[in-house]
């Protein structure tokens, strides 16, 4: 898509100018509104245009021929790298070898530099960089632009980005840019050999369904990858990737806020995401007071609590906790479920646990289909019982 100016329509009014959120319009000599590269179609100013001297008009791209690799965009925050970004380096380098391409990382920031030596660690080839003291965090616009930049000079046959609050908000104008496809939310990739073409697996229809999606037209193929579904590869020790920096094409004065402090939010955090132990409880947990049992025993175990969407609808837990497809996705060494009959929509989020435990009175509940151990009885009687047994261990340990 672009976005066109009927020169004859423009008054010349500057109204276009005014309500543009990225400052990707203004006014030419002969008073008429010009379209800057910071533009990502969002469409403000045709709503508000008078004249309807604005309209979205579509482009007939180039075929999907001429490009080649797989490339990551490696994401950030204060300097430390999103685990997301090393799971799909790993996941990107199984698919760069099953296409015979090389394995490409995109890393921007202030400090740039030293991240592309910690991501040269997992086996990639290249890694293009553009350090710049104003790209220190993350602005739309700006990250935007510059991956544009190197996307068009380098032409990945695969964009590869965490399905991370900043990385889905970072994909979805991207691929506007770039006027291509993207699937959002993958749980699964991998290569039509036969056709060279990206499978892009997610869960579709409330996560009832896993569908498969091709771009067989437009290119690069990008996807948006949930975190910790993938892997997490091991560092290689071989020569290093050939690091590429290349000179930032934005300014600070493309910069459309100005960040003065980050607030922490530490007061009820749930770091579900880095946990090895979940205990988790669902729709047999009966009501909110029982949850108190299962942080008991995650206590014990030195793990996190955490949901299905059902006791969280419920009202028995705060959302934080949930894990499903509408919650968070995690791969923790041993998950704990509690109650919980396994919908796919909350199987979507654990099922790439090393070890399941499944605690259920019904012997035909499809989350045993996946656990690794099932346990049929009622967890009324089972949980107090792991309680009992595992703090009656930790005690003759410390004797011992």
């Amino acid at each position: 898509m672009a976005l066109k100016v009927i020169k004859e329509r423009c008054t010349g009014c500057g109204l276009c100018v005014q309500v543009c959120p990225y400052n990707a319009i203004k006014l030419s000599d002969e008073n008429v509104a010009e379209i800057l590269e910071s533009c990502i179609l969002c469409g403000q100013c045709i709503k508000a245009c008078p004249m309807k001297a604005l309209l979205m008009e579509e482009k007939h791209g180039e075929e999907a021929t001429g490009y080649r690799g797989v490339m990551v965009f490696v994401e950030h925050e204060f300097g430390r790298i999103n685990h997301v970004s090393f799971e799909l380096l790993g996941k990107g380098r199984e698919l760069a070898d099953k296409l015979m391409v090389p394995l490409c990382a995109m890393v921007m920031g202030d400090g740039a530099k030293d991240m592309a030596k910690e991501v040269g660690a997992y086996d990639v080839d290249e890694i293009c960089v553009v350090d710049a003291p104003h790209l220190r965090e993350y602005q739309t616009n700006t990250y935007v632009r510059e991956a544009e930049n190197i996307i068009n000079e380098y032409r990945p046959e695969i964009v590869l980005i965490g399905a991370t609050t900043l990385g889905r908000d970072f994909a979805g104008a991207l691929a506007t840019r770039l006027e291509t496809g993207l699937t959002a939310d993958c749980t699964g990739l991998d290569i039509d050999l036969e056709k060279g073409l990206l499978l892009q697996t997610r869960p579709a229809f409330g996560g009832n369904i896993m569908a498969t999606i091709l771009c067989p037209y437009k290119r690069p193929q990008m996807s948006t990858v949930r975190p910790k579904v993938m892997p997490m590869p091991e560092k290689v020790t071989k020569d290093g990737a050939c690091i590429i920096e290349i000179e930032p094409i934005s300014t600070p004065k493309d910069l459309l806020l100005s960040i003065l402090d980050f607030i922490k939010d530490t007061a009820g955090t749930v770091n579900l995401a880095d946990a090895d132990i979940i205990v988790s409880g669902g729709r047999g947990i009966k009501g909110p007071e029982n949850f108190k049992m299962l942080f008991e025993l995650a206590q014990v175990l030195g793990g996190a609590v955490g949901a299905s969407r059902a006791a969280v609808d419920s009202g028995w837990i705060p959302y934080a906790h949930q894990v499903g497809q509408t919650g968070r996705t995690v791969r923790p060494k041993l998950y704990i479920a509690c109650g919980i009959s396994g919908a796919i929509q909350h199987l979507a989020g654990m099922q790439t646990s090393d070890i399941i435990v499944a605690i259920n009175k019904d012997p035909e509940a499809p989350i045993f289909k996946v656990a690794n151990y099932g346990i049929v009885g009622d967890l009324f009687k089972i949980v107090p019982e792991i309680i009992r047994q595992v703090k009656e261990r930790k005690a003759k340990s410390a004797v011992s």
